[in-house]
């Protein structure tokens, strides 16, 4: 899985937010805010990486358990996928 491309992530304060650009701002018309381990994923996933290869990177950065942090990672994989933000 992997972010599609037209989107930026600023820090405006102290909150982050992904803005679209381009022809994805055409599709999506908003703002993503994300907290601390959103952040981190949205990083992650830039790149193609696996379902798996995100739970071990989040228990790596995190002191999260294994479950807690694959729960996490599915449904920030869902939430992308639903919305059309990932491939």
């Amino acid at each position: 899985m992997k972010i599609k491309n037209g989107f930026v992530v600023r820090r405006v304060a102290d909150q982050c937010v992904v803005v679209p650009v381009g022809e994805m701002s055409k599709k999506f018309r908003g703002m993503i805010n994300l907290n601390a381990t959103g952040e981190f994923l949205w990083s992650f996933y830039t790149k193609e990486h696996t379902l798996e290869e995100g739970v071990a990177a989040l228990t790596a950065e995190y002191d999260v358990a294994e479950d807690v942090a694959r729960a996490d990672v599915e449904r920030f994989i869902k939430t992308l996928t639903e919305n059309g933000f990932a491939d």
